[in-house]
């Protein structure tokens, strides 16, 4: 299971709720889409009946859920699809899983340490490394830099620019 997103808020009283999108593919919530929620160990379908934004989050109801004391206990929970239910990537994209975890060399087999989260700030995403001696080194998601990703293997291969480890 993978999570898109999370039940931040009720909106209303009609039973839509406020969430907080944690994907690149806002498609996932459109009306007729299933996501899940796991409650007390068991997964929950909930089939999206409307959609639309509101400031920067999405509203969504879902099917059979009408009223607020309905949605009351979906508060906080995240929103998951099934591993079947993401689509296919271009060439040089990633799933956040699929980089998260990978160990980082650099071209001279130099290892820096694995990537524990990627930041999103703007034009490119940034990969967050845990270095060897526990500190946190940024690599820029860019051509330049990154230069092989095998996630079969889990090994980023990466060419360090003037300044970006000091």
């Amino acid at each position: 299971m993978f999570v898109v997103g999370k039940i931040i808020n009720i909106h209303g009283i009609k039973g839509e709720v406020k969430v907080q999108q944690i994907t690149d593919f806002p498609e996932r919530f459109q009306v007729g889409n299933t996501v899940y929620i796991t409650e007390q160990a068991s997964l929950i379908p909930l089939k999206i009946d409307g959609f639309r934004t509101h400031k920067n989050n999405l509203l969504l109801h879902f099917e059979g859920y009408n009223s607020i004391e309905d949605i009351e206990h979906l508060k906080g929970k995240e929103l998951k699809i099934k591993e079947d239910q993401q689509g296919k990537l271009g060439e040089n994209e990633f799933y956040y899983h699929e980089i998260i975890g990978c160990k980082v060399i650099t071209t001279e087999n130099e290892e820096l340490g694995i990537i524990e989260s990627i930041l999103s700030p703007g034009a490119n995403d940034v990969w967050v490394v845990r270095g060897k001696k526990n500190q946190e080194i940024l690599i820029p998601y860019i051509e330049p830099v990154v230069k092989h990703v095998n996630v079969a293997e889990k090994l980023v291969t990466v060419e360090l620019m003037e300044g970006l480890i000091e």
